[in-house]
């Protein structure tokens, strides 16, 4: 009889590509006062480290020198690091200040090697890789030009050397947890207190707002509150805040942020004030983060004055740097918003004018 047959063991290996991705921002602050500096002369933005390799933008105003920048503005993505090659896909964009959204794209679709290039003198443009190029006149009249300033983005992403492991047999899932928490705010399942803002009810679970926020634990479960009690009314807030405020005590996020417009920066406000209110750092600090990208003319005024009586520094200081950069202090000065913050923080005027004094001229 013939020895029964073993089954062959199967062994596998996967290869797996392992890249580093960021997004370069460049903001060309005074965009009028770099015109004239000549073709093939550049500003160059700070070198940034991704994947191993030194990189940064470089912005031509007059044009890089060659026949067909004359008249037009160039950018290039540049590998500072000596002696290298790179494989990367790359996005080189300008920011349409009116809808906030990258357009005017150099994106090469497939992988593209760059090697590191002695450009310091722009001796030598032949074999570089392929650039952002816009016509001045054009470029002068599009919304990618605003208050004096021209903002590029380069969204990069290295490929590294690949990585063979062998396959894994256990794949675990991410966490789930805020997922599940949510599905308990969706539910109202075995909540025990209920909260009337202005005429409407919210359902919750005292434990899970007493683990998010020092004040709903203090008056929940601290010597000053009431453990039994069931029905709390909460002043002064409306109730969609409200609503947004439970929404990132049981997920840790909001369910958008990002939609640009006046409506959606009144609501981070709320939320700011609510967030401080409560003690949430986390969501105070995502409220900062997400004003601080909306800011107009406009607008800095009023922010800057809540960023005052809010104690929101790092918001505070993007305020005071935008409103003072480009020339903007007199359409600041004119807006409603200026009126009030004149009014209400008498003393920021002090650290807007320390400033000016203290930023260099041009």
């Amino acid at each position: 009889m013939a020895a029964s047959q073993k089954p062959t063991e199967r062994l596998v290996s996967v290869c797996t590509p392992t890249t580093a991705e960021t997004t370069l921002v460049f903001e060309i602050a005074g965009y009028s006062l770099h015109k004239g500096i000549g073709a093939g002369k550049f500003i160059q933005s700070n070198p940034v480290s991704v994947g191993g390799y030194e990189w940064c933008i470089r912005y031509y105003p007059d044009g890089d020198a060659s026949k067909e920048s004359e008249d037009h503005v160039s950018v290039y993505l540049e590998l500072l690091s000596k002696g290298a090659k790179a494989r990367v896909i790359y996005d080189l964009r300008l920011v349409n200040h009116e809808i906030d959204l990258s357009t005017g794209r150099c994106c090469p679709k497939s992988p593209t090697e760059f090697d590191s290039l002695d450009t310091s003198n722009n001796a030598s443009i032949v074999g570089r890789n392929k650039q952002l190029k816009k016509k001045r006149s054009e470029l002068e009249k599009s919304p990618f030009l605003r208050d004096d300033r021209l903002m590029i983005e380069c969204a990069l992403t290295v490929i590294k050397e690949p990585l063979v492991e062998e396959t894994v047999k256990i794949r675990v899932p991410p966490s789930d947890l805020a997922n599940n928490l949510g599905k308990w705010l969706e539910t109202e399942e075995e909540t025990d207190v209920t909260f009337n803002v202005t005429g409407e009810t919210f359902h919750a679970h005292k434990i899970l707002l007493a683990m998010r926020s020092p004040v709903f634990k203090a008056q929940l479960y601290g010597p000053m509150g009431d453990r039994t009690a069931r029905n709390i009314t909460v002043e002064d807030m409306q109730p969609a805040v409200f609503k947004e405020l439970l929404y990132f005590i049981y997920n840790d996020s909001f369910p958008s942020l990002d939609n640009p417009g006046e409506e959606n920066d009144d609501m981070v406000k709320h939320l700011l004030v609510a967030a401080d209110r409560y003690a949430m750092e986390r969501m105070k600090m995502i409220c900062e983060a997400t004003l601080c990208k909306s800011l107009t003319v406009e607008t800095v005024a009023s922010t800057l004055a809540l960023a005052d009586q809010y104690h929101c520094s790092g918001l505070k200081d993007a305020c005071i740097e935008f409103a003072i950069s480009c020339n903007r202090m007199g359409g600041v000065v004119a807006s409603q918003g200026y009126v009030h913050l004149k009014r209400s923080c008498p003393a920021v005027l002090g650290d807007i004018l320390e400033r000016v004094t203290k930023s260099p001229k041009v």
